[in-house]
C-alpha cells in the first residue's frame, strides 16, 4: 500500500481511492511497476472521491486556470476545472493544436519530448494549477510549469493523484508547492 500525501483526516478516502489503483508488474517493460488508474476512472464513486480529494488539497492554492497534459492528466484537470468553475488549458504533444503555440521540452529516458499550449491560453499574471495523474521523475510536470512561466503566468501549485517518491520527481519541481493524494515510497508497492 502507498501512503497518503498531505491529506490528514482524509486517510480513509485515500485508502478507498488506492483500492482502485492496480500495480501491473513489468509494464511497459521488465522492471517497471505500472500504476494503472483505469479501474479508478471506471468507478464512478472512486473517480468522484479522487476528484473531491484533489479539490480539497488544491482549492487553497488560489488558481485561475488549470493546465493538464494529455491524456490521463486531462481526466483530472477537466474534472477539477469543472468543479472549481475554472478554465482548462491543454498541454498537448507537438503539432496537435491549431493556433499559435508555446512549447517546453523535457527529458525522457532515451531522448526528449515536448508539450505545447496555445500561446494565448495563459494571459500574463494568471495563477495556474498544474494537474496530472502521476509524478514520476518530474519531467512532464516541470515542462508544464515552464509553459506557464513562458506565457507570463505564475504556477500556483502542482497536483497529482499519485506520486512515486522513490523517483524523486518532487525535487525537480522546487520551489513549487507540490501536493499528491497517494505516495508510493517503494517500486514494489
Amino acid at each position: 500500500m502507498g501512503r497518503m500525501g498531505r491529506m490528514g483526516r482524509m486517510g480513509e478516502t485515500a485508502r478507498e481511492i488506492e483500492r482502485h489503483i492496480l500495480t501491473v508488474p513489468d509494464f511497459p517493460k521488465p522492471g517497471i511497476s505500472f500504476k494503472d488508474i483505469t479501474p479508478l476512472i471506471e468507478s464512478g464513486d472512486a473517480l468522484h472521491a479522487a476528484v473531491d480529494a484533489l479539490a480539497a488539497v488544491t482549492d487553497p492554492l488560489g488558481y485561475d486556470r488549470i493546465l493538464s497534459a494529455e491524456a490521463r492528466g486531462f481526466v483530472f484537470g477537466t474534472a477539477l476545472a469543472y468543479r472549481a468553475r475554472k478554465g482548462l488549458v491543454l498541454a498537448r504533444k507537438p503539432n496537435k493544436l491549431p493556433r499559435e503555440t508555446i512549447s517546453a521540452t523535457y527529458e525522457l529516458e532515451y531522448g526528449t519530448d515536448s508539450l505545447e499550449a496555445h500561446a494565448d491560453a495563459i494571459p500574463p499574471g494568471t495563477n495556474v494549477l498544474v494537474a496530472d495523474d502521476l509524478l514520476a521523475t518530474g519531467g512532464t510536470a516541470r515542462a508544464m510549469c515552464r509553459l506557464v512561466e513562458n506565457a507570463g503566468g505564475t504556477v500556483a501549485g502542482v497536483a497529482f493523484l499519485i506520486e512515486l517518491s522513490y523517483l524523486d520527481g518532487r525535487s525537480h519541481l522546487a520551489p513549487y508547492d507540490v501536493v499528491s493524494l497517494i505516495t508510493y515510497d517503494d517500486p514494489d508497492q
